[in-house]
């Protein structure tokens, strides 16, 4: 399956296994959504557990905390992560904090909001952004990016499940550019576990979602050049799995964080300060941070803005120089 089928069928094996899962957003019923991630669940599960919204973000994460609120499993979708910004009250003011403000007698731990993100597809400044960083600032929600299908479907049915809101963002350029063996049956991937793609002894190098690709391409070619890089997925940034990370650099010595958000209060400088704090005395050079840049998302310069592998190469050679 590519990406985009393996959420369809994590959607799928959902709604068929709890009654109480409900689909909805802009376009999510009659057409699929913009990129047809659910499609036919219409067909399958009826109207009214898969249906279109109003596009209204604001509303679609009010109503989806009542439904969340009710019982539900309420899986929302909102079109673009650049337009979560609408809901953003909603989000860090309802949904991550209804739990503790009813002391624990009401929760939306039903919730689980699913949004496309990043570049790489030509979408401009307001169809590219990455704005992980914002919810992993706010006490209550979980935040999980997929790199490859097969966790794609696991960590979305994790997502689903949880007794805690979950805010599932998906790399849009790996929909159908990211392919791979995905098991038909029902299984989740654990929330709050980082995943080594490839062991070293060199440099521990970190990214998550669409730049997992990247930085896995990078280490590849570092190994050309006798450089022996250890691959991290993080897979969920909220809550993060400091002992995998931590266990990695006190082995390496060394870390290169990937992202593809604007290099200022990135997720990279909350990876960077945990581990300079307890990795210190085990560091042999700065920790190095490559990312996207301080501007708004450009059209014509996004291959200049994306954080490439070439980019991620020049970082990790510089890191075990140092």
């Amino acid at each position: 399956m590519n990406l985009l089928q393996a959420l369809n069928s994590a959607l799928d094996t959902a709604m068929a296994a709890d009654e109480r899962v409900i689909c909805f957003g802009e376009d999510v019923g009659q057409f699929g959504g913009v990129f047809r991630a659910t499609s036919h669940l219409r067909d399958r599960y009826g109207n009214e557990r898969c249906f279109n919204t109003p596009l209204v973000e604001q509303g679609i994460i009010g109503f989806a905390n009542g439904l969340a609120a009710a019982g539900f499993r309420a899986v929302a979708e909102i079109q673009f992560a650049d337009y979560i910004f609408p809901a953003f009250d909603q989000i860090v003011n309802e949904t991550a904090k209804f739990r503790y403000r009813s002391g624990n007698e009401f929760n939306v731990g039903g919730l689980t909001i699913r949004s496309p993100y990043g570049g790489g597809i030509s979408g401009g400044h307001y169809h590219s952004q990455s704005p992980e960083a914002y919810f992993c600032h706010t006490p209550g929600l979980k935040v999980v990016v997929p790199s490859t299908p097969e966790n794609a479907k696991g960590l979305l049915l994790a997502s689903i499940r949880d007794p805690d809101p979950v805010l599932f963002f998906e790399p849009k350029r790996l929909y159908r550019a990211a392919v791979g063996d995905v098991p038909e049956e029902d299984y989740t991937a654990e929330l709050g576990r980082a995943e080594v793609l490839r062991e070293g002894g060199d440099v521990t190098v970190l990214a998550w979602g669409a730049q997992v690709e990247v930085v896995t391409r990078a280490a590849e070619m570092a190994a050309e050049k006798g450089i022996d890089c250890e691959v991290i997925d993080l897979r969920t940034l909220l809550p993060w799995d400091v002992e995998t990370v931590t266990r990695s650099v006190l082995k390496t010595g060394r870390l290169v964080i990937n992202h593809e958000a604007p290099r200022t209060a990135g997720f990279g400088a909350e990876l960077s300060a945990t581990v300079q704090e307890r990795c210190f005395l085990y560091l042999e050079s700065p920790i190095c941070r490559v990312t996207g840049l301080d501007t708004p998302f450009p059209l014509a310069h996004e291959r200049e803005y994306m954080p490439d592998h070439l980019k991620t190469l020049a970082a990790i050679e510089q890191t075990v120089n140092f």
